[in-house]
Order: structure tokens, then sequence, then C-alpha cells
């Protein structure tokens, strides 16, 4: 039996019909479940997670600092989109979190999704329609945009079990024996999984976003974190290493996935990296074989599948806290249910099973100056260099005729004109060094001018496109710390106009059962890189920041090409947005007994397949 419904395309589509598969109750996903081959069979048996005793040394140019700023070695891609937000015990207190000086923190709006049934922390499937784009231009005052300039990277996550992550403890795969509490000296060493995807128009992805100027993509990245109990000691060298890859459709990775190894063809998407159309409809599934940790994107509109596993054969490994070496490894998940307290400890977010857009990363300018080339060598003979990036946006949504934030002197460390949270918008940092820990803007770069330029890839020239005079604010800070960007204005989201994406929709999880897990909560953590936020005692720690125009929200829409089930999407109202969970209201308040920093809700019924949404 298939259940299958048409749904008629918007904006960019119109005229034109996809088919949307969907699970009207528990009954008919687990029979959606077998169609897209999800087993609903027990968990696997997989072995207890162990180290190789063989160790990797880094390259000079790696991924074992994925935030960038480590002195001992240069950084393969200078935007941390792939890295997770964590937090660090201060005086007994959960604080921000400084990378060699740097904070690091960043907007991650999601959805928990809770469950007791066995297997619900480590088998799920999602299914979600791609958002499309409209023809028009964006424009810089954010009229007309594009879903690049509203989250960079989308994402599905959860625990995985790394002996070498935080806090540097054995962790027994699939188990809920470890401990996710970060005051546990016992917890077991936990890493954040994000499967990640990427819309497209703003390439190279090696210093941009995008894999294609016209189809998403999708990666599965695992971060972990180099520090002991109580953050008593932390590398510097290698704070949060990452693995990456893309999921392929032969499933080998695009290039070395490991921090040690990392070089531009990681960061390149080849012949065999799954393409997605904007409109497509896809099966997510995540897994946990013996084989390792697997993540699979079924595109169920063209047919084509990409999968990655997280395996010492496909080149994973975890990183040695000591000296920033690298063990083969094979991953696995840490949690057999996804129970409330079974999260990673050391995210600000309280990262279980997890849906999250991830904003903040875009500003759209009239014009941009002040050229700041991004160039680094690899081994082997490779390279990248890309001399037309750039620090400063200019007009847009900077202001009529504004200068934005930088340059910056990468040497000295001074920028010009950085700023930062104020009441009614941004104001001057109260200092003018990116190294000093202020919560602060200092530059808008990576910039970008809009059309294509040349970048040079192992020396040959090729050609890199941005869909208007876009900057991501992740060069020199991470994220749009004065929170004037596009992701912060109320007309740039999908509200059912042309001139803007269609929204995300998305149905699930189901667990290994085909059933809805039963319970959710939203969580913000932009109360973290907020700089009038009080993470002590949540004074000043609010959704939308303080002085910004808006901030997205989670929402369930339904309408007659859904035959009445409810899908969840984010952003604002749509016209078959059926239910808001008071907009902004949702994320409830800051979690002053774990960190300030992130407001979390109460645990609520899951409400996509209950009461009006039944």
């Amino acid at each position: 039996m298939r259940t299958r419904l048409s749904l008629r395309g918007s904006s960019g589509t119109q005229g034109r019909w996809r088919r949307w598969p969907l699970i009207l109750g528990s009954v008919i996903a687990v029979i959606a479940l077998s169609m897209f081959g999800v087993s609903a069979s027990a968990a696997p048996v997989v072995k207890a997670a162990a180290a190789s005793t063989a160790t990797v040394a880094p390259n000079p140019a790696n991924e074992v600092d994925c935030n960038g700023w480590t002195k001992a070695y240069k950084t393969i891609r200078k935007t941390a989109a792939t890295c997770a937000d964590p937090i660090r015990i201060y005086d007994g207190k959960a604080g921000r979190f400084y990378d060699n000086g740097h904070y690091i923190g960043h907007d991650e709006p999601s959805v928990k999704f809770i469950s007791g049934a066995a297997g619900s922390g480590n088998t799920m499937t999602y299914l979600a329609k791609i958002p499309v784009d409209p023809h028009a231009t964006p424009t810089p005052n954010g009229s007309v945009t594009s879903y690049g300039e509203l989250s960079v990277a989308p994402w599905f996550g959860l625990p995985i079990c790394d002996p070498h992550s935080y806090p540097q403890n054995n962790c027994t795969p699939d188990s809920d024996t470890n401990g996710g509490a970060i005051d546990d000296p016992n917890g077991a060493g936990s890493a954040l999984m994000e499967l990640q995807f990427y819309p497209p128009g703003y390439t190279p992805f090696i210093d941009n976003i995008s894999c294609s100027t016209t189809k998403w993509c999708a990666a599965m990245t695992i971060d972990s974190l180099e520090c002991t109990f109580g953050f008593a000691t932390c590398n510097n060298n290698c704070e949060e290493p990452v693995n990456f890859a893309f999921l392929q459709t032969n499933g080998v990775p695009a290039g070395p996935p490991s921090p040690q190894l990392t070089d531009a063809s990681t960061f390149l998407p080849n012949a065999h990296t799954l393409m997605i159309n904007p409109g497509d409809t896809i099966a997510v599934s995540i897994t946990d074989p013996a084989a390792g940790f697997t993540t699979t994107v079924r595109d169920l509109s063209t047919g084509r599948t990409g999968t990655m596993t997280a395996s010492a054969a496909n080149g994973f490994m975890n990183t040695n806290i000591a000296d920033c070496s690298g063990n083969p490894f094979t991953f696995h998940a840490e949690y057999n249910t996804a129970a409330q307290q079974n999260q990673v400890p050391w995210t600000a977010l309280e990262a279980g099973v997890l849906m999250q857009q991830e904003i903040g990363h875009a500003e759209s300018c009239n014009s941009v100056t002040n050229q700041d080339p991004f160039s680094v060598s690899y081994p082997g003979g490779q390279s990248f260099t890309d001399n037309s990036t750039f620090d400063t946006c200019n007009g847009g949504v900077e202001g009529p005729n504004a200068v934005g934030e930088g340059p910056c002197d990468a040497t000295t460390g001074v920028c010009q004109n950085p700023t930062t949270e104020g009441p009614s918008g941004p104001v001057a940092c109260p200092n003018n060094n990116f190294a000093n820990g202020s919560d602060c803007e200092y530059a808008d770069g990576f910039c970008f001018a809009q059309g294509t330029r040349t970048v040079q890839i192992n020396g040959v020239d090729a050609t890199a496109s941005s869909r208007n005079n876009e900057c991501i604010t992740n060069r020199y800070q991470n994220g749009d710390l004065d929170f004037d960007g596009t992701s912060y204005l109320t007309q740039a989201w999908p509200d059912g106009t042309a001139n803007h994406p269609t929204a995300w929709d998305y149905a699930g999880p189901f667990d290994k059962q085909g059933r809805p897990y039963p319970q959710i909560q939203f969580e913000s953590n932009v109360g973290g890189s907020e700089a009038l936020c009080n993470i002590a005692t949540g004074a000043g720690c609010t959704e939308p920041a303080i002085g910004s125009q808006f901030y997205p929200f989670w929402s369930l829409s339904r309408n007659a090409h859904t035959l009445g089930v409810c899908v969840w999407n984010f952003g604002n109202v749509i016209p078959s947005t059926k239910q808001t969970f008071g907009k902004d209201a949702e994320y409830g308040v800051p979690d002053v007994a774990r960190f300030g920093g992130t407001s979390a809700s109460p645990v609520l019924p899951n409400p996509e397949f209950a009461g009006s949404c039944r």
C-alpha cells in the first residue's frame, strides 16, 4: 500500500505538481517506513565504542578546530556553520564558551523530540519538502529573499558516542546508561551529529554556504569537544574538531572526513554528491547498524539516494585531547531512547533528537567593500584561493547609505566600526579587537559581490557565484551579533507570497516502529549571543533579541494537498498555518538551572498528530 498525495508547488513552481508522501497515523507510518527501506526491527547490536590505538598526526591545515581560531594550525574552511555551539563551566556555573578568546555561539531555534520507546534515540525517519526560491533576484532590504539568506544549514541532530570528547569517558553505544548532565563526572564522552542541508545560490562551499547555484546538498557532521570534566583542561589547539562528509550516491566521502586529514576535496562536491532540486520531497533515514552510524536521504521526486556511514573504513576519526592526533573510529549513536535527559552535556542546545534551522548568517547589501582575500594550502599540492572576498556590507540591512562592520586586521585583531546588540538596534562595541571575547559583530565577512567571480582550486581557475551582494557574518565572529541581518527581518521569511521562498515542510520524526514521538520541547540558544542577556539570571535573554525586528518560529500548517494532516514549518505565518504556539512565546523561558543563554519550553504533547491536527 502506498499513500501519495499531490502537492501543488507555489512561488517558483506554480502549475507544477509534486508527489508528497504523508504518514496518516501510526499504521500507515509503518507501511511508509517499509516503503522507504527503513527496517522496523529491533535496534542493532553494536560493539562498545572504543578508540583505535593507531594515531594520525594533523596536517598543517585541517579542521581540528572548526571555528578556525586554533593558533597551531591553519583552517580549511573559515566559516563556522559546521560547528556546534558549546557552553563552558566557570566557577561551577555554565557560561559562554570562548575559543582562543573568541566568542563562538550562534543562533539555533529547534524542536526537540522526546520518546521513551526503544530505539527512538538512534533510529528515525523524517519526511520533508525542500523550499523553492523566488525567480526574482534577492533585494538588499529583504523584500525578495532566497533561503540561503534565512538559514545556512537546516539540520537534524542527535547525540553520538565519542570517548575522546567531553568529558573524556568511555561510552556504550545505544544505551541509556550514558549520562547527559554537564555536571556528571562519570558521564559518557559525547559528540553531536548534525545532518545539515545547504541551500543553493552561494558557491563554492569551501568559503561560502552552497554546493550549487541551483540545487541543495546535504552533509553529515560530527562535532566533538576536547575538554575534560568541568572544563578543567581544554586543548586550545583543537577545541572543537569536526568530522564532515557530504552525502554521496556511492557512500564514499568526497574527501577525507576526519578533522586531521580534511583537505579541499572534503568541502568540494563531486559527481557522486547527492544534489536535491528545490521542491523535491525527501525521506531522511537515521540508523545505527554495526557498520557505523548512518544517515540516508532518498529523493522521492527523482529516485536518487545519498548516504554516509561514520566509520573508520570511510576515514572518520576521533581526536586525542593530548596532541590533536586522530584515531580511526567508527561512530555510533549514544542513546537507546530519546528521553528528555538524554542529551549532549556540553552543547548550548539541550541537544537530543532535534530538528533545527541555523539562522543569523546573512546580511544583504547594496555593495560590499574592504577586500580581504582568503587563501589556504593543503598537503599534496592542494590549495584554494578566493581574492574576491570582502569584509563590509554597505546599505541594505545596515540601513540606507550606512557603512557596515569591518574591515579587520587579521594580524592585530583591530576592526573598524564593530557593533553589538543595543536596546533599540545596533550600538558600538565597547572594544575594537575581535580576540577580546566580547559578543560583538566585528565584521560582516565573508562578503561576496553579486554575480560570478573567479577562484583558484589547486591552482586552476573555477567560477564561483553569489545570488546577491551578501555577507555571512562568520569570518571574525560567529554570526550576526547585532541582529540586523536578513534572518531578523519581519518581511524576509516565507509568507505565501511569490517574493519569498516556500517554507520547509516537515513530517515526523517517526521511530523504528513508525510511531510519532509523543512529546516535544521548543528551544532557542539565541540568548547566549545577546550581549544584553544575563546568562545567570535570564534577564534580557529574549526572542526576538532586544533591538531586533523579528524572530522566526515553528508552526504547523494544514491544507487540501496534505489531506488535513499537519506538517511542521519554520519562519512566519503562511496561508495554511494552523497553529503558531504563541509564535516567539513558544520558546519558553531561559533555563537558568542549566544555561541561561538557552530558552526551553515545558515538555509538551507532540501536536502534529493530535487535537485539531489529528
